[in-house]
């Protein structure tokens, strides 16, 4: 009898051991694929999914573009550092138009727009605001009309050489009365420097 109660035994253990053995085959399988092909160029699943997870990747919250016609125009959001370290964004880069990392400064009474020099540190744990009238994202010199509604794509360069891409939609907004027309330095702001865009 202690044989037949080992036979009984034997054969659903094997079965459940052959049939996990198909599923560990499977899985390896997806994640041949996965390490074969082309890496998410967004990177959105890794920043907002799980911010944080590493050093450098941030949570980009309420990306919008200022829609313009022609010459140069803005792009704001919300960096948010959950990591444990500082980030500092040194630049950036759409396919539509070379991009400087901008911020305000005071020079002769007035508010102007330059490249910040050094880039823009998100502390860790904080949260840094692109913002009309602060630091921002300056899109130089538009190949083409950038509309309410449409989208830009935009990857981010860190200080340790790391990339984060992400999406921003464009929206009309006159608020602080920019002014962004050609001639590097010249565009001001004339009102204070925290805005929000309209809703």
């Amino acid at each position: 009898m202690p044989s037949t109660s080992s036979g009984r035994l034997a054969r659903p253990t094997a079965l459940f051991a052959a049939a996990a053995l198909a599923a560990f085959v499977a899985g390896c399988g997806a994640s041949d694929d996965v390490s074969t092909s082309t890496p998410d160029p967004t990177g959105t699943a890794t920043a907002t999914a799980t911010p944080g997870a590493e050093a450098g990747v941030l949570t980009v919250r309420d990306p919008w573009v200022k829609a313009a016609d022609e010459g140069m125009t803005g792009a704001f959001a919300t960096l948010v550092n959950e990591s444990d370290s500082d980030v500092t964004l040194t630049g950036a880069a759409t396919e539509i138009s070379p991009v400087e990392v901008h911020e305000m400064a005071m020079q002769d009474g007035k508010m102007v727009m330059q490249a910040k020099a050094g880039g823009v540190v998100i502390k860790a744990r904080s949260e840094q605001k692109l913002e009309p009238g602060g630091d921002h994202l300056m899109l130089m010199n538009l190949a083409q009309p950038v509309k309410a509604g449409d989208e830009v794509t935009f990857t981010l360069t860190f200080g340790d050489g790391r990339t984060q891409t992400f999406t921003a939609v464009a929206k009309p907004f006159t608020g602080a009365q920019e002014s962004y027309a050609p001639g590097h330095g010249e565009p001001t702001h004339d009102l204070p420097a925290s805005h929000s865009p309209a809703p």
